[in-house]
């Protein structure tokens, strides 16, 4: 069964990827962790069991390896302003231009917001990922996720002034 682990994994790889990504604010640093947690998953001495959830497992080690990296580097990697991507959309229209401001507030606002904040958006909001999976994730209640959740919204609603329902 640990044979079945291979396709299931390709099918996550660009959820991990954007994850690894939202973490990390870096794209070779997230390419790194993406393909150390797969290493990881492929290596893992347990078998695999039909009901196993491998997406909640997958973000799991992928958390975990990014923590870890940054435990020992202590070192913060470079962080880029979104307004210096040249690969977002262009400014040719004038509400692409409005969305594109929009979109750099609110990722001002998520990058401000506490790191236990930070990743239950990511996993609940830009992942689409369930509570209760984000609760196994993250190792939590799935109330404590719900509830940080709720703060993080509205912490976001009033650092962007964007409506508390649109997030």
């Amino acid at each position: 069964m640990a044979s079945d682990i291979g396709p299931r994994l390709v099918d996550l790889l660009p959820r991990l990827r954007r994850f690894a990504i939202a973490l990390c604010r870096s794209r070779e640093t997230a390419d790194d962790l993406v393909q150390d947690a797969c290493a990881r998953a492929l290596a893992a001495e347990e078998p695999m069991t039909a009901d196993m959830n491998v997406e909640a497992w997958m973000f799991r080690i992928l958390r975990n390896l990014w923590y870890d990296r940054l435990r020992r580097s202590k070192v913060r990697g470079e962080e880029i302003e979104i307004g210096d991507r040249d690969d977002l959309p262009g400014l040719a229209a004038e509400p692409e231009a409005e969305r594109r401001l929009v979109l750099q507030r609110v990722a001002l606002a998520i990058d401000a917001l506490p790191d236990e904040q930070r990743e239950i958006v990511l996993l609940v909001c830009v992942e689409e990922t369930s509570y209760r999976d984000a609760a196994e994730v993250l190792g939590l209640p799935l109330g404590t996720v719900m509830s940080r959740l709720a703060r993080a919204r509205r912490k976001l609603a009033e650092a962007t002034g964007l409506d508390p329902a649109d997030l």
